[in-house]
């Protein structure tokens, strides 16, 4: 028993691990505490140009200029023209949560200001050496403090402060051997200084890195400044943004789907003035894309969102670079409105491939008033979908026929425009092109000389708007169609044109129907967590309204009863699974969205006129007429682009006319 005792004895009193020596707790001091602080705010010299000029801007600046050392390791000097700090406040600047940002918790709810917390000099001053020079309006000359001995001196200076940072990370070699190459740093430093220049147009900025001059941004309009950022590229293939519901504002540039990238590094969003990266509004952005972009493509936007300041929570991480929303749901669902909108209300905008890019503009007109029948693609939806007794007998008849093109062209101001001569165009013993490039007499080729709009006798004023792709001139080896506007020549992919047309339609007759409901003969049962749990209770509406009943079975599982019809064969349980989260991240579901959307894509891509069928006259113009009518109608839903341009100065070009 002794034994057991003495045994029992050892075991509770046995030694530290090795190396665990045991510590007294104690209160760590104020250097250590600012330089663990460093580790979140100075991850690189990027952070501390970052924190810089955020101070900067909150001082009123209206120009900065920034000096670059060694990719910023070696030295960083911001100067700036802002109100400058009082000599009495300089030690008060470099102490840990010291800040004239805010003053109570009210404040901090609805911070204004992109600084607050009172940490960054503090902690940039415990791992870099740090000098400030500063003057307001009230002192004679400036005053410069130094972070390491709190020396302060008279100096010269204008007003305004100047930053100067030195050797980051001298006393902390650990960190500093964590740091990349000389031009890995610079890139980042200057990628956190575009987002600047993109925010605040109206600052002039200047970039130097060792004597020489990188960057530099007069103070301009936000286009001018997003084309000088973001390349000539985008600005010819954006489209502009601009949304506004009481308090909330989206506003910005919305890059073309044909001009995406293969990187995500054109994708700039600003909160109340905040560059952020947030998964919410990531996700919104890309979901508008999602008709329009393939899958491996990703969008380029500068876009902004302006909200009351006590809706957004600013104070996630010391970085600033996080927000949540108060009501998260709604705010993804404005900017996925706002973005989708204006996709579908500027079409046919496509990038510059040659010099000419498109010069058209279309604007979709809702239903056609041009058409001389309902364009009823076969059946699909025609008749057909009028008696269909659910929301899948249209889907059963379009897999039956290839659709008809419709005779959707005034043949009168065909006729007066193009001089044409053909009798029998619209019948259907009418004119067919061959394969080949049709040879019709559309126009008279001694009129060459002169506009073809104001050389023909008797034809109509045409604005350039009002039929933007023109009329139609003939077929290409049955692919492609030729029509001519105001500005030139138009080329059209006719497959992917009515595709984007057919897709269009499925989806408005989706909407316009209930979605039809696929009960399940035997329910399948899924086991939920009790978050998942608690969206199936609370969003019982909404999975109805989606077409999908689910009954609790018990506190850890849920029962499969109903499903939309149109994915009955689908993986149910997955299915349902990434419903709920939907639900629960963004208050709809994206998902159910998309394979919808995948499905309907794939019916269109079947359903569309195929390569090598010839076209007449008229049903080339009813597909044009069709395309400007058609939302979003310059992308088939694959992403590529359905026309494209040359304009007459192209031609001229092509053929070194007047060289």
């Amino acid at each position: 028993m002794p034994d057991l005792i003495d045994s029992s004895d050892t075991i509770s009193h046995s030694p530290a691990p090795a190396g665990r020596l045991p510590r007294a707790i104690q209160q760590l001091p104020d250097q250590l505490i600012s330089q663990i602080a460093a580790g979140e705010v100075v991850e690189r010299p990027a952070s501390v140009v970052k924190e810089l000029l955020e101070n900067a801007l909150d001082a009123g600046a209206s120009s900065l200029r920034i000096t670059l050392d060694e990719g910023g390791v070696k030295r960083i000097m911001i100067v700036d023209d802002g109100c400058g700090i009082p000599p009495a406040e300089l030690p008060l600047a470099l102490l840990r949560h010291a800040t004239s940002k805010i003053r109570s918790l009210a404040e901090l709810e609805a911070v204004a200001s992109l600084g607050f917390r009172g940490e960054a000099l503090a902690s940039i001053a415990s791992v870099a050496e740090l000098f400030i020079t500063s003057r307001t309006a009230a002192c004679a000359h400036a005053t410069r403090i130094d972070a390491q001995t709190g020396a302060i001196s008279p100096a010269a200076g204008t007003i305004g402060t100047t930053m100067e940072v030195r050797e980051l990370y001298f006393n902390t070699p650990a960190r500093r051997k964590f740091l990349k190459s000389e031009q890995t740093e610079l890139g980042h430093c200057l990628e956190v200084i575009r987002r600047v220049a993109l925010a605040r147009p109206d600052i002039a900025i200047s970039v130097i890195h060792n004597g020489k001059a990188v960057e530099h941004w007069n103070a301009s309009d936000p286009s001018t400044r997003v084309a000088k950022i973001l390349g000539d590229v985008f600005a010819t293939a954006h489209l502009p943004l601009d949304e506004r519901a009481g308090p909330l504002a989206v506003y910005g540039c919305a890059g073309l789907p044909t001009a995406s990238r293969g990187r995500a590094d054109q994708q700039y969003f600003f909160v109340n003035g905040r560059f952020v990266r947030d998964k919410l509004l990531t996700h919104a952005v890309r979901a508008a894309y999602e008709d329009v972009l393939h899958g491996n493509r990703y969008p380029s936007y500068v876009l902004f969102l302006d909200l009351p300041p006590e809706s957004v929570d600013v104070n996630v991480h010391p970085s600033k670079i996080e927000v949540r929303f108060r009501d998260s749901r709604s705010i993804h669902q404005y900017v996925f409105h706002a973005v989708q909108r204006a996709l579908a209300r500027n079409a046919g905008a496509s990038p510059e491939t040659t010099a000419g890019g498109h010069a058209a503009q279309l604007e979709p007109t809702g239903i056609a008033s041009f058409s001389a029948r309902p364009y009823a693609g076969a059946g699909v939806l025609g008749e057909s979908s009028q008696k269909a007794d659910n929301g899948t007998n249209w889907l059963r008849q379009s897999r039956m026929t290839q659709g008809n093109l419709p005779v959707a062209q005034p043949l009168a101001l065909y006729d007066a425009l193009f001089g044409r001569r053909d009798v029998n165009a619209g019948m259907p013993q009418g004119t067919t092109l061959a394969a080949g490039v049709g040879t019709t007499d559309a126009y008279s080729p001694n009129q060459a000389s002169a506009p073809l709009y104001a050389s023909m006798p008797g034809a109509p004023d045409i604005v350039a708007d009002e039929q933007p792709l023109g009329f139609a001139l003939g077929q290409i080896h049955g692919i492609y169609v030729l029509a001519q506007n105001a500005q030139g020549l138009i080329i059209v992919d006719m497959h992917a044109a009515h595709e984007r047309i057919l897709y269009e339609q499925f989806k408005n007759s989706l909407a316009d129907r209930a979605i039809a409901v696929q009960p399940l003969l035997i329910p399948v049962t899924m086991t939920v967590d009790a978050v998942e749990m608690g969206v199936v209770e609370e969003e019982r509406e909404v999975l109805d309204a989606l077409g999908f009943d689910l009954a609790i079975l018990s506190p850890g599982s849920i029962a499969i009863r109903a499903v939309p019809a149109l994915l009955k064969d689908a993986d149910l349980q997955s299915l349902a699974r990434a419903v709920i989260s939907d639900l629960q991240a963004y208050g709809g579901s994206r998902v159910l969205t998309e394979r919808q959307h995948e499905l309907l894509g794939t019916l269109a891509c079947h359903h569309a006129v195929r390569a090598n069928r010839r076209l007449t006259l008229d049903e080339m113009n009813g597909l044009l007429r069709q395309m400007e009518a058609t939302e979003r109608g310059d992308q088939c839903n694959h992403g590529r682009p359905t026309w494209f341009q040359l304009t007459l100065g192209d031609l001229d070009r092509l053929f070194m006319r007047g060289q």
